[in-house]
């Protein structure tokens, strides 16, 4: 039978009304929830909210499970292509649906190139690398290019401009703005009914950056931003989609050998995504990747050079 908001203790008409009206459509979402969110949602006192959650969890039937069983659950894990055999033999096969990758480097090195290929390559069948689905780009630095979106697609034997109809594209203004964006993909997925296979974001932290500015307010802006990461976790997961976030960088002034390069966003970045890769250009206008972090693929540092129109500079 299937489970409904009214099962739940204290929950009715309005309530669920309420509930609905922000993205919580059903069991499982209250489930994850946490009861500051509920509370925020619905008005609700927290104890009020903390039995709501605890009767989802109940009615879902959460606890633990056996290897065997997550086993099963990452077959259905898909694969998304560049393209680039190198790139693609990389991570796995492509970039992974229901985890987080993260692309950092300096100005040109081809995080959003990464993204706008992703982009074409998701609306492909499975059996040429893609998910059958369709992509959603939050843009946060006026860096979407449909006229490059169209080169690229000519290039993946993907109709032009059935690739522009299934990209949704909204420009962020603000870190709040990213953050709302964020939370309205559950809408795109439950409410108009699309396939949502892959979410973009580009970049992840600039408007952190350019709004919290100093010491003083470090605290809160990565508060913010681990809010922002769990709710891009929380899609990625529970819709088996793959989000795809850039990130910018800076100089470690302390490092006097080797790269000083480092990812804005520190640990609550680092530990929120299941993939990181570290861009930079190449020789020859080539790009050169680098797997810094993977949670099932080999250890140790591993390189390529992609030498592809895809990733080089528009």
């Amino acid at each position: 039978m299937d489970k409904k908001l009214t099962d739940l203790p204290g929950v009715g008409a309005a309530t669920v009304e309420k509930l609905q009206s922000l993205g919580y459509e059903d069991v499982m979402s209250v489930a994850v929830a946490t009861p500051g969110e509920l509370v925020e949602a619905t008005g609700v006192t927290e104890n009020a909210a903390r039995k709501m959650i605890h009767a989802a969890r109940d009615l879902m039937d959460m606890g633990f499970e056996t290897g065997e069983e997550l086993l099963k659950k990452r077959q259905n894990i898909q694969k998304i292509s560049v393209g680039n055999d190198p790139f693609d033999k990389l991570m796995g096969g492509g970039f992974e649906t229901g985890a987080i990758t993260e692309a950092y480097g300096n100005y040109g090195s081809g995080k959003t190139q990464i993204g706008h290929i992703l982009s074409v390559n998701v609306q492909k069948s499975i059996e040429d690398g893609g998910a059958d689905g369709i992509a959603v780009y939050i843009d946060t630095e006026n860096t979407f290019r449909p006229e490059r979106i169209q080169e690229l697609a000519k290039g993946a034997g993907v109709d032009p401009d059935i690739a522009l109809k299934n990209i949704r594209v909204a420009r962020a203004f603000n870190s709040d703005h990213q953050m709302l964006l964020a939370e309205k993909v559950e809408d795109l997925i439950k409410k108009q009914g699309l396939n949502v296979k892959l979410v973009v974001v580009d970049s992840l932290t600039a408007h952190f950056r350019a709004e919290f500015i100093g010491r003083g307010t470090l605290a809160e802006r990565q508060q913010k931003l681990n809010k922002h990461m769990h709710t891009l976790a929380k899609i990625a997961n529970n819709n088996n989609i793959c989000v795809f976030v850039t990130n910018q960088v800076m100089a470690r002034p302390d490092v006097f050998f080797g790269d000083p390069t480092e990812a804005i966003g520190g640990n609550i970045v680092g530990h929120n995504s299941t993939f990181r890769i570290y861009l930079r250009k190449g020789k020859k206008g080539s790009r050169v990747a680098k797997l810094v972090d993977s949670p099932n693929l080999p250890e140790g540092e591993a390189n390529f050079f992609v030498d592809t129109p895809g990733l080089r500079d528009v």
